[in-house]
């Protein structure tokens, strides 16, 4: 059964970090790209980030530099590290293969607020 569990979500100030970490036990990690994305309110689920079957991360303009992807195939969990956060990255954060499965996990929030 495919699952997704992430958590290491909170709030926090402006200028601060936070580690995101996705355990996903129920698919054959190594075959898989794996990805964060992020859904803000009102507003529609969209990548964050990504890293590969060998380990090579890509992220999109908005987090470049202050995000750091990585995975640990032995474990089967997916991290993201989160620097300089700003009040625009406030949002749930979710893990998933990508391309991405239909099913999702719950999810952890982001928030960041003075």
């Amino acid at each position: 059964q495919v699952q997704f569990v992430e958590s290491g979500g909170g709030l926090v100030q402006p200028g601060g970090s936070l580690t995101l970490t996705c355990a996903a036990p129920g698919i054959s990690f190594g075959l898989y790209a794996m990805a964060w994305y992020h859904q803000a309110p009102g507003k529609e689920r969209e990548l964050v980030a990504t890293i590969d079957i060998a380990g090579t991360p890509s992220y999109t303009d908005s987090v470049e530099g202050r995000f750091i992807i990585s995975r640990d195939s032995a474990q089967n969990t997916v991290y993201l590290q989160m620097y300089s956060l700003k009040p625009e990255d406030t949002a749930a954060y979710y893990c998933n293969t990508f391309p991405n499965f239909d099913a999702w996990g719950q999810g952890t929030q982001v928030t960041v607020s003075a």
